[in-house]
């Protein structure tokens, strides 16, 4: 009965390490899949970062063109207010 002892002894740490081996692979399958989802999430958010600096600075432009537009257009309204007071006066006259 000694035998069958050890070779179930034997059988339990074979079982045993084929567990951990088991185990080992697959904490290394998910070290690599996590790894890649980390790479693709950091691509992602520089591609978003990148994004976002473009709109700015397209936001930027924007605001600046319409701020000339704000100007321009109150040195139209003054210019036309002037040449209806001129023709105002015409009228007057």
């Amino acid at each position: 009965m000694a035998l069958l002892d050890t070779d179930t002894g034997a059988e339990r740490e074979t079982d045993a390490l084929g567990q951990l081996e088991e185990r080992i692979q697959r904490a290394v399958a998910l070290v690599i899949r996590l790894r890649q989802e980390k790479d693709a999430v950091l691509k992602e958010l520089a591609e978003t970062q990148a994004a976002w600096e473009e709109s700015q600075n397209a936001n930027t432009k924007l605001s600046e063109e319409l701020a000339t537009l704000h100007a321009e257009r109150r040195l139209v309204r003054a210019r036309v207010e002037k040449l209806l007071g001129h023709i105002d006066q015409l009228g007057a006259a």
